[in-house]
């Protein structure tokens, strides 16, 4: 499997100059602990909820002892200044984001997730912001893997995959879903994510059973939270 097979394709992100506190209502009513920043669909940077966890709003700034800050460089003072008074994306993000491409195997995406001590990597296609995949994609493949489904059993699951995405996408009753994930092995669809309420996770179970070449339906959908991942807003 590789990066396109169970990456995440609707993707919220946000612009550089996107108020904090609008970053932070972001992640909370998305369910999500990060977001990338984006330029003209390039990725500039990546906010989480750790980038935000220092914030003066809150009295969590970072508070050193005169004798620790006197061996701190300026520059890092500088910086942890810029983190907790800051007031837009640029200000607060991460800059130096780690991506990989649509084609990128799975075990490589696990490598660089569990060697840089990240939760996520966007996924690029050429220049492009075209998805992301986080740890928990990982363990949904894992959960939904088959054992060795031949080549072109392969092409059928991410043709159906695909197929299941169009439709979902084109209901308006998808609403928060589409920030979700599925999942397909040996014809097997496996919805994960959070859905609003028992009506949305019927209609969502019906639409994945209708598509042509699905064997079956694993349902792993929970009632969306919306403070799940993020405890605590930062105030404007």
């Amino acid at each position: 499997m590789k990066a396109s097979e169970i990456m995440i394709k609707q993707v919220i992100t946000v612009g550089s100059d996107t108020p904090v506190s609008e970053l932070a209502n972001t992640m909370i009513e998305n369910g999500i602990s990060a977001v990338p920043v984006v330029r003209d669909g390039h990725v500039v940077g990546l906010v989480s909820e750790g980038d935000l966890l220092r914030r003066t709003e809150t009295g969590t700034e970072r508070r050193r002892s005169r004798w620790l800050e006197f061996f701190t460089s300026g520059a890092t003072l500088a910086a942890d200044y810029v983190k907790s008074h800051g007031r837009r994306a640029s200000d607060v993000m991460t800059k130096d984001v780690i991506t990989v491409n649509v084609d990128t195997p799975i075990p490589e995406i696990a490598n660089i997730l569990e060697s840089r001590h990240i939760k996520r990597v966007p996924v690029l296609e050429g220049d492009k912001l075209v998805g992301i995949v986080t740890r928990a994609n990982l363990l949904q493949a894992l959960a939904a893997r088959a054992p060795e489904p031949a080549e072109s059993s392969t092409r059928a699951d991410q043709e159906i995959r695909e197929a299941v995405l169009r439709e979902i996408s084109a209901q308006p009753w998808a609403g928060s879903f589409l920030h979700n994930n599925v999942i397909v092995e040996d014809g097997v669809v496996s919805l994960w994510g959070f859905v609003s309420n028992e009506e949305q996770r019927k209609a969502l179970l019906v639409a994945a059973h209708n598509i042509p070449g699905v064997r079956d339906v694993e349902d792993h959908l929970e009632y969306h939270m919306f403070a799940a991942g993020l405890n605590f807003m930062v105030r404007a």
